[in-house]
Parts: structure tokens; C-alpha cells; sequence
């Protein structure tokens, strides 16, 4: 039995339940409605509505969620009447729908919705003919308050698996235990130092690879794993090089490759979009930049810094996709390929775990442009 505003609530079969009070009993159709006799007045009892993200909705249940608008496009039927179609977004699930012309939420969507804001949804979702839909009770801009309800700006955009501040930290470990030149590593660490909380967020891309949250710290680490081994394999290997490969600069450049992306991106509600100095100068040149604007701080021999400059911006070897010169030290050569290397292989995972289709062989049409070779079905559905 439960108590609500000096009624006694009993629950009774099919999920019904009975309100007593002064001996008087009433059928309950659920506890938000208490319907008094003879008066016919209502009265709400009041009830906390759970907050539920959009992509764990379940088809009929009512929730709180916050969702991006990102789509709103003012559209006819055949008949000629008008409507929206708009589509709500997380993560993890978008829900688009019609809002028609003659429904109470027409003028308000006409009005006030605009795509890439956050809305506080009290919402069901329905499921149709045509797929998923939204049944909007309530619908408001977020407030700074739905942070403490759960509310994060960046909660439509795909995550790293792996801790941020773990790959964080142990790209400073790195650094601090490889780098044996004081001044460059502690330029390296003042960099890496400085943009910290960026580093913790920042994608390595728009698109095609590593493309979401701490994606940059993610492949950023990787390159850097495999330059440490191949520094070095090759220093070892060729031992009697003149001079002799720079394991620090290897490091150093694998740490600082693509440093020239927290000035060439932003993050938006939809996720990582380049800025007018992203779109007009690329990261190449704006992490040499960043690079030469920390040296006058730190007292980096001139043939070290040199190198370090060329591993940045040779590191994509061709003039197509960046780089004005390609490698031309060993330096920037082992970082290039370590860097090429994480890069195309993160986009052909993708393509193996993404693409649905039956056959053996995928089709081109994906962020690599060729084919990629997944194996015979019966060994897939094995392994």
C-alpha cells in the first residue's frame, strides 16, 4: 500500500488500482489520475518521469531524455499538405518523423526548433509503418540545470573504448621515459601539457579514421607504440649509420605528428568540423607552427628542431594529402608509415565490422576505396 496526498493506494489485477479515502473506494486506471465522484475533478499526483536515453527507450515507454534536432525539412504530401519532417538524435539511435501541419506542436517546430540546438524531450516511442516515431509530450531547450539530470553536450558523438586520460597519461609517460634530450622533451611535455583538456576530447578526424571522441589521443598513442619499436629495431639494425637515427626525434614527431589538429578542428553538436584555419591552412602547417611557437621557450638544438619540423610536415608524404615534402630522413619516414599504418588499418576494421553484406569480398565504396577481402561465410560465422 502506498500513501499519496492522504489517499491510500492498493494495486488490484491488470494493473489497476483503488484509492481509499473515508471509506469511499474508486477504480484507478494507473496513479497519475484520481477521479473524484459526483465532482468529476481530477487531481495529478505527482509521479517522477525517468530519464532514459533516446537509444534506450523501449517501443511504449515514456521517458525524459535529451536529444539533438538534426533534421527539420519543410516538406508536402501528394496531396499538397504541408508538414516537417524532423529527427531527434543521440548516439545511439535517431528517430525521425513527420510533425504535421494541424497538430499542436506545428507552430512551435515552425517557429522555435532549430536544428543542432538540444531539446529536453518527455517523449514515447511509437512504433509505425514507417519505423520508429516520437509521441512528444513535452518538448524545451536544454537549461545548464540538465547537467545534473545527465545532460553532456558532446553525448551524441561516438567515444573512444579506451580511458582518455589513461591514453593521456601514458603518452606523457612515454614521452618522459624515451626522450632523452631535455629540452625537446620538455617542449614535448609543455605541448602536450598545455592543451590537455582538448587532448581528452579531440577527435583525430571528420571522418574515415579514428573520427570520435579522444580519437586523436587514441591513434596519436598507437603511432607512437609503433615508432618506440621501430626507433628501436632500425637504430640497432643500422648501428653504424652517420649520423646515427634519432630515436628522440622518431618519438618526439610520433607524439607531435598531427598536434596541428586542435587548431584544425572543432567539435560541434554533430560532431568534429574544421575551422576557417583547418580549411584554409590544414594541421601540417599549423603543428609546425605550434612546434616553432614552443621552441622560443626552450633551447632545442637547431639540426634537432630542423628534423622535428620535417617529420611534421612530411608525415603524409604527398602533396594530394598535405604534406609539401615527403620523407626525406629516416626520421619522418618511419613515422609517416607508423602513421599511414594506424590510420588504414582503423578504417579497414571498420569496414569488416560495419559492412553487412553476405559476400566474401566488400565493395570499394567505403572510406579506404577498395575492396577488402572478409573470408569464406563458414569460417566468419566460426570465428
Amino acid at each position: 500500500m502506498e500513501l499519496v496526498s492522504g489517499y491510500s493506494l492498493r494495486s488490484e489485477p491488470g494493473g489497476h488500482f483503488r484509492a481509499d479515502q473515508l471509506g469511499q473506494h474508486f477504480q484507478l486506471q494507473n496513479q497519475a489520475d484520481i477521479l473524484w465522484k459526483g465532482t468529476m475533478r481530477q487531481t495529478q499526483i505527482s509521479m517522477p518521469t525517468p530519464v532514459i536515453p533516446l537509444g534506450e527507450l523501449a517501443e511504449g515507454q515514456e521517458a525524459d531524455f535529451f536529444a539533438l534536432l538534426s533534421q527539420k525539412e519543410e516538406l508536402t504530401t501528394r496531396d499538397g499538405k504541408p508538414y516537417f519532417r524532423v529527427a531527434f538524435r543521440d548516439a545511439h539511435r535517431e528517430v525521425s518523423f513527420p510533425i504535421w501541419s494541424d497538430t499542436p506542436l506545428a507552430e512551435t517546430c515552425r517557429q522555435e526548433w532549430q536544428v543542432g540546438e538540444f531539446y529536453k524531450l518527455r517523449a514515447v516511442l511509437r512504433e509505425s509503418n514507417y519505423g520508429p516515431q516520437l509521441e512528444i509530450h513535452k518538448i524545451r531547450l536544454v537549461e545548464n540545470s540538465d547537467r545534473e539530470d545527465g545532460f553532456d553536450p558532446l553525448m551524441c558523438q561516438p567515444k573512444s573504448r579506451f580511458d582518455a586520460q589513461q591514453m593521456f597519461n601514458e603518452l606523457v609517460v612515454i614521452a618522459e621515459r624515451e626522450i632523452a634530450d631535455q629540452e625537446l622533451r620538455a617542449l614535448v611535455l609543455g605541448i602536450l601539457n598545455e592543451h590537455h583538456e582538448l587532448l581528452l576530447w579531440l577527435p583525430a578526424a571528420k571522418r574515415n579514421h579514428h573520427a570520435y571522441i579522444a580519437g586523436f589521443l587514441e591513434h596519436v598513442l598507437n603511432v607512437t607504440r609503433t615508432c618506440c619499436h621501430l626507433a628501436e629495431k632500425y637504430a640497432d639494425l643500422y648501428d653504424d649509420l652517420q649520423p646515427p637515427l634519432n630515436k628522440d626525434v622518431v618519438v618526439a614527431g610520433a607524439v607531435l605528428h598531427d598536434i596541428g589538429k586542435i587548431r584544425e578542428l572543432e567539435i560541434g553538436p554533430a560532431g568534429a568540423e574544421y575551422t576557417a584555419e583547418g580549411t584554409l591552412l590544414g594541421h601540417i602547417l599549423q603543428g609546425r607552427d605550434i612546434i616553432r611557437e614552443t621552441a622560443a621557450n626552450h633551447h632545442v638544438d637547431a639540426e634537432t628542431l630542423l628534423r622535428l619540423e620535417h617529420v611534421i610536415v612530411a608525415h603524409q608524404r604527398l602533396p594530394e594529402w598535405g604534406s609539401p615534402k615527403p620523407p626525406m630522413t629516416p626520421e619522418a619516414l618511419i613515422v609517416h608509415y607508423a602513421d599511414d599504418l594506424d590510420a588504414k588499418l582503423a578504417m579497414m576494421v571498420t569496414v569488416l565490422k560495419e559492412d553487412t553484406g553476405a559476400g566474401e569480398v566488400f565493395s570499394h565504396r567505403n572510406a579506404m576505396r577498395q575492396s577488402v577481402y572478409r573470408g569464406k561465410s563458414d569460417l566468419v560465422d566460426a570465428g
